[in-house]
């Protein structure tokens, strides 16, 4: 999490902060939706952002639905995966044929969430769904989202941010 504020111009704001809610919403009705028949689903942030993003869809899924919501953070080193062990947390929970719903902010190349995923094909989970924020469309890796916010098409220069704190809330094309 960041201790002090960012600034970003407003004219590289790609998403306001009512526009990300609103998205969060209309993902949490989607992910309900398909998931109605269950009784349990757990989503699985990725740390930073992708945690506090399942924070959001879960707080939102507890508004609109009888479902019970988990909440898993997943820690990896997003440069070099295999460098680090892979920590889900808590780790104590019987995942086997549960819903999981793997979340992150924005799907750049596929890797972060790829390399997530033997965490729960060990556990023999039900099935695994992806979420998040913005799909660049620019995928490495054979990774495609269940849900998503906004799908925005970047050249491979351009980056985004999303921050998801009471001072600079929003997504930034930079």
């Amino acid at each position: 999490m960041f201790t002090e504020p960012v600034s970003f111009s407003p004219s590289s704001c790609i998403l306001t902060r009512q526009e990300i809610m609103q998205k969060i919403k209309r993902m949490a009705y989607e992910i309900y939706e398909k998931n109605f028949a269950e009784e349990v689903l757990y989503l699985a942030g990725i740390h930073e952002n992708g945690y506090q993003l399942a924070e959001l869809l879960a707080a939102e899924l507890r508004q609109i639905s009888p479902l019970t919501i988990h909440l898993l953070g997943i820690t990896l080193d997003k440069v070099r995966p295999l460098n680090q062990p892979i920590v889900l947390e808590p780790d104590s929970l019987n995942l086997e044929n549960q819903v999981v719903i793997l979340v992150d902010d924005v799907l750049n190349s596929g890797k972060t969430m790829a390399y997530s995923l033997p965490l729960f094909l060990k556990a023999e989970v039900k099935k695994v769904e992806t979420a998040t924020l913005i799909n660049r469309n620019n995928t490495l890796y054979p990774i495609t989202v269940t849900y998503t916010g906004l799908s925005l098409a970047t050249t491979l220069l351009e980056h985004i941010r999303v921050v998801l704190h009471e001072e600079s809330y929003g997504a930034y094309l930079i």
